[in-house]
């Protein structure tokens, strides 16, 4: 079985900087009620949508213009048989520059095919990543609440 991590990546012609700032702008990108600061190393901010999804994240690396990583902490997936499987997981945000540009590439390591929740949770993070997160660095809007 395929034990790869779970990554998506986007070129926008925005600088390093401005991707850093969107990514740290959690609840301008990711649905749901994010409580908690999400800007600074060590910060723990709380997710939770509806009764489908909760989770708590500690920002455990933040390297401006260059990489943020979430380390989740605590998760409850309400439609998985294990409810925990995000527990101890990583999720990062890699920025490099591309000529005027730059490139993100997601990864949320430890979310590989083998666990129950990796069809529904690549679909969320593709849009919520590739579409949202994008919007919001190259528009200034996100669309943290609109249909996947």
């Amino acid at each position: 079985m395929d034990q790869s991590d779970f990554t998506v990546s986007f070129v926008v012609d925005q600088p390093p900087e401005a991707v850093f700032a969107a990514i740290n702008n959690v609840r301008g990108w990711w649905s749901g009620d994010v409580e908690g600061e999400t800007t600074a190393l060590g910060d723990t901010f709380s997710y939770r949508y509806e009764d489908v999804h909760a989770s708590t994240q500690t920002i455990s690396e933040l390297d401006p213009g260059r990489r943020v990583v979430w380390h989740v902490e605590d998760a409850s997936l309400s439609f998985t048989s294990e409810p925990d499987e995000w527990v101890g997981t990583d999720i990062t945000f890699e920025i490099m520059p591309r000529g005027a540009g730059s490139e993100l590439r997601f990864t949320h390591v430890g979310l590989t095919p083998r666990l129950e929740c990796y069809g529904g949770c690549s679909d969320a993070w593709s849009f919520y990543v590739t579409e949202s997160l994008r919007d919001l660095v190259t528009t200034g809007v996100g669309r943290p609440n609109a249909s996947q």
